[in-house]
């Protein structure tokens, strides 16, 4: 008779922890269901006041990235600019010069193979530099855009077709390293690279942006590529490091591309 009053006594003990623990979870009051959500719009204009305290806290940070910007690195006697040539411009040989001689040690150094020519596309270059002081605020203004320098290694028929997009895009997208000469009909007269005459069954290595290489501008030869080397190396950074380099800038319209008459 002992064990089983024991045995009632702990069954009532567990009957009634259950029923506890059913009372306190039906006590908990249901999640409210979400009816909608309302967002407001903070307009930022000139007519926002300015936060002293934060405008304060900054400002010793924003006059030393100024100086920086605009620390002189070199100097352009004249305008250069990207619509002083009908097949190649100023600024378009500058851009493309840049890129040649700043990443073919960054290529040769990765992959002992160094960079045939280049070609950017005209759209790329979004202002031009005025006669004066050239910073690097320069270059962030000439190419504000993120893009990195690729290599690309191209058949000889790739360049080709490349050569053909130059030719129907009748645009002056820079170029270095590879010269290329039309007939009056605009069929091609001549093409030399790196100073020797183009070789169909050769290969050649194409430095460009990581923008092209993606198919941009409709320049999509870039796709028949045989190998991509990213060289983690952004086109404004070379500028950069190029215009610390150099006293003075001379770029000029030359006969890298034209047309015979």
């Amino acid at each position: 008779m002992a064990k089983l009053k024991h045995f009632r006594i702990l069954y009532i003990k567990h009957f009634v922890i259950i029923i506890t623990i059913i009372g306190l979870s039906s006590c908990k009051p249901a999640p409210a269901p979400l009816t909608s959500v309302v967002g407001t719009e903070l307009p930022i204009d000139s007519t926002a006041a300015l936060v002293k305290e934060i405008s304060d806290f900054i400002e010793p940070y924003n006059q030393r990235v100024n100086a920086i910007l605009d620390s002189t690195l070199a100097y352009a006697p004249y305008p250069i600019t990207k619509i002083d040539g009908a097949y190649n411009t100023s600024a378009g040989n500058l851009m493309a010069d840049i890129m040649l001689s700043e990443a073919n040690a960054v290529f040769n150094t990765r992959t002992g193979k160094h960079i045939d020519f280049v070609l950017m596309n005209h759209g790329g270059i979004r202002a031009g530099i005025s006669k004066g002081k050239v910073s690097a605020r320069t270059a962030y203004e000439v190419m504000p855009f993120e893009n990195s320098i690729s290599v690309v290694e191209l058949t000889g028929e790739s360049v080709l077709e490349l050569i053909d997009y130059l030719i129907k895009s009748k645009r002056a997208h820079p170029l270095s390293g590879i010269q290329i000469v039309l007939n009056a009909n605009a069929s091609v007269n001549n093409i030399k690279i790196q100073g020797k005459p183009f070789d169909k069954n050769s290969i050649y290595y194409v430095a460009t942006s990581d923008y092209l290489v993606s198919g941009g501008d409709k320049m999509v030869f870039f796709k028949d590529g045989l190998s991509f080397t990213t060289l983690d190396y952004k086109i404004r950074n070379a500028m950069i490091d190029y215009f610390s380099k150099v006293d003075t800038l001379l770029p000029k319209v030359d006969d890298r591309y034209y047309k015979l008459d």
